[in-house]
């Protein structure tokens, strides 16, 4: 899952793509932690694990996914944003326009209409996006978050611990930093938290 190439129009990727934060203004050594493919069966104990630590976080959920039984509620009320991550999960740099923007507009009006808040950040599966996934999140006012520091947690289950060291040794002040919600990632949460903190982080939302 590496980070998508930027393509299109450059005045589109300034406007609506973000793959790093920038939080100098506020004189601020901060990470945002954001997590892909939920809302998974985890999605309680990730919460949990953020509510100990007093942390803040990005869920990109699909739409597919997102019932009556997922903690939604308590993910708002605990200070979590949600943004979307489509409906079905394909690969949009694959798809022609319409396919798209059927996708990205289904998987906003869900979200939207189970959790009765406005979506404003979509991140594309995969990463991967063209000029139409840009032209259809601009018509639609979203951002299209990416990131700078990919944790590779989806090929770390039998190694977790090499998920906090991808992430430690290459995190800078406003990162972006990509973690899914598996099994492996909650496992060494607590640390990786604890790690970026004693690096002299804080943790912030776009």
């Amino acid at each position: 899952m590496p980070l998508a190439r930027a393509v299109g129009d450059r005045s589109l990727r300034e406007h609506y793509l973000i793959s790093k934060a920038d939080f100098s203004l506020e004189g601020e050594k901060a990470v945002v932690l954001t997590f892909d493919d939920g809302p998974s069966k985890y999605i309680g104990s990730f919460l949990d694990v953020l509510n100990e630590e007093q942390v803040h976080a990005m869920f990109f959920w699909q739409s597919r996914l997102l019932h009556h039984k997922r903690p939604w509620k308590r993910t708002i009320a605990e200070g979590h944003m949600i943004g979307t991550h489509t409906h079905r999960h394909p690969n949009l740099a694959r798809l022609n326009a319409d396919k798209q923007r059927k996708e990205i507009e289904t998987s906003r009006r869900e979200v939207e209409r189970i959790i009765g808040q406005p979506i404003q950040h979509f991140r594309p599966p995969f990463g991967q996006y063209n000029v139409d996934t840009l032209n259809i999140a601009a018509a639609m006012q979203l951002d299209v978050v990416l990131w700078d520091v990919p944790s590779y947690d989806w090929e770390l289950k039998k190694d977790p611990d090499k998920i906090i060291s991808n992430v430690v040794e290459n995190v800078e002040n406003g990162s972006i930093i990509l973690l899914h919600e598996l099994e492996q990632t909650l496992y060494v949460l607590p640390q990786l938290i604890k790690e970026l903190k004693r690096g002299g982080f804080s943790f912030r939302t776009l």
